[in-house]
């Protein structure tokens, strides 16, 4: 979550460059707004690829106006709302807004590599706790889909999948419409 539109501040290209090699060397699929074209609502696309990601990258400048501001900010607030893990990384001069000011993030200087590295360090042990979360609320089976899911989006690992699958066939959902909250958590 950035700004798209032109012109983009080459400190955002920057940022960018170093983030796209991090998240390629991590087998993560880079995706943005732009990257996928639906020819339909783009709140709803944007909603859909916040359920299909396991992490969200918000990437703020100083140089950005209020309106694109919003923008990220609301889609981060989106993040949090839905359990998923958001990164805020910014360039010095950003002030955040005092509802995301006790948001971890990460600037954008000489130690931006190490703390990507530390960061991407802590998130992917989370598999771990979001299994260990699953296994303990399992007679609350739509947090434990919701655990398994976000499992499953950090490693791909198929097992996941699998269980999420059998919780999924325990609930008999078909009487439920498409868009109800529980087909929505049980989507991987």
């Amino acid at each position: 979550m950035t700004q798209l539109g032109e012109p983009i501040p080459e400190v955002i290209s920057e940022i960018r460059f170093h983030l796209s090699g991090k998240l390629k060397n991590l087998n993560i699929k880079e995706v943005d707004a732009s990257s996928v074209v639906t020819g339909r609502d783009f709140l709803l696309k944007i909603w859909n690829q916040i359920l299909s990601v396991p992490i969200g990258i918000g990437i703020v400048d100083e140089t950005m106006t209020a309106q694109t501001m919003s923008n990220i900010f609301y889609e981060v607030g989106v993040l949090q709302a839905y359990g998923k893990e958001a990164l805020i990384i910014k360039t010095r001069k950003v002030k955040i807004p005092s509802d995301f000011i006790r948001t971890e993030y990460i600037s954008f200087d000489a130690s931006f590599q190490t703390k990507l590295d530390k960061y991407f360090d802590t998130f992917f042990a989370l598999e771990e706790y979001f299994l260990n979360m699953a296994d303990q609320l399992e007679k609350n089976p739509l947090l434990s889909i919701d655990y398994l899911r976000r499992a499953y989006l950090i490693s791909g690992n198929e097992d996941h999948k699998k269980r999420i699958k059998e919780f999924s066939e325990a609930l008999d959902l078909a009487a439920r419409a498409r868009n109800s909250v529980e087909s929505l958590v049980t989507r991987v």
